[in-house]
């Protein structure tokens, strides 16, 4: 492993789930930063900004540091968490029957000392056609409370799979964390994710 210390500036389960999978050995630090869009923002520059500035938040002398953050896009309208159950149900009738995007920013910051920061970053975006839902399915899947904490009200990972039609893109992505875009960044970074994993 590199005298290195690899943070993932983020609690998310679902993110810390797919770097797990690998068998890196990881700190978490969530990022408390404003999440506002700013007035005219495009999806894609509110991601990336997102992305840089939880990632910024880590980086400290001796660390490699991930950081994300991803949107649900419908008609360049980004999508948020849902405040409550009738919300997420209002999301999902949006969703029902229709294509959406999923939009995340990555960034990854290598600070050998915090003088000679290096980082790079890029976006992925995913298209997800769902299947027409009834209003029961709707308040079905409302009420497994699945939706409450996602942006756009749903989880691919979980019960929500029952309405994703079609998938054009990274399937990572849409859980939060686009992995193949992950390992290209290290690799821009002249950094090989997989020298993180734990020493057999």
């Amino acid at each position: 492993m590199p005298d290195l210390d690899l943070i993932l500036a983020s609690s998310s389960p679902r993110r810390i789930k797919l770097l797990e999978r690998l068998d890196l050995v990881f700190g978490t630090e969530p990022a408390d930063i404003d999440e506002s869009v700013i007035d005219g923002e495009s999806p894609d520059k509110y991601v990336a900004r997102l992305a840089m500035a939880k990632g910024l938040c880590s980086a400290r002398s001796g660390t490699v540091v991930i950081a994300a953050d991803t949107a649900v896009v419908v008609d360049e309208v980004i999508l948020g968490k849902p405040t409550d159950p009738d919300d997420a149900v209002r999301t999902l009738r949006q969703l029902s029957g229709r294509s959406h995007e999923v939009v995340s920013g990555v960034a990854v910051i290598l600070s050998r000392a915090i003088e000679a920061q290096r980082s790079a970053s890029a976006i992925a975006t995913t298209t997800v056609r769902f299947a027409q839902m009834t209003e029961d399915r709707i308040r079905w899947y409302v009420e497994t409370g699945e939706p409450s904490d996602k942006a756009g009200s749903y989880g691919l990972q979980g019960a929500a799979a029952l309405f994703a039609d079609e998938i054009d893109g990274s399937s990572t992505n849409v859980v939060g964390l686009p992995m193949p875009l992950l390992d290209s960044l290290f690799s821009e970074l002249g950094l090989d994710l997989l020298d993180f994993m734990r020493p057999a």
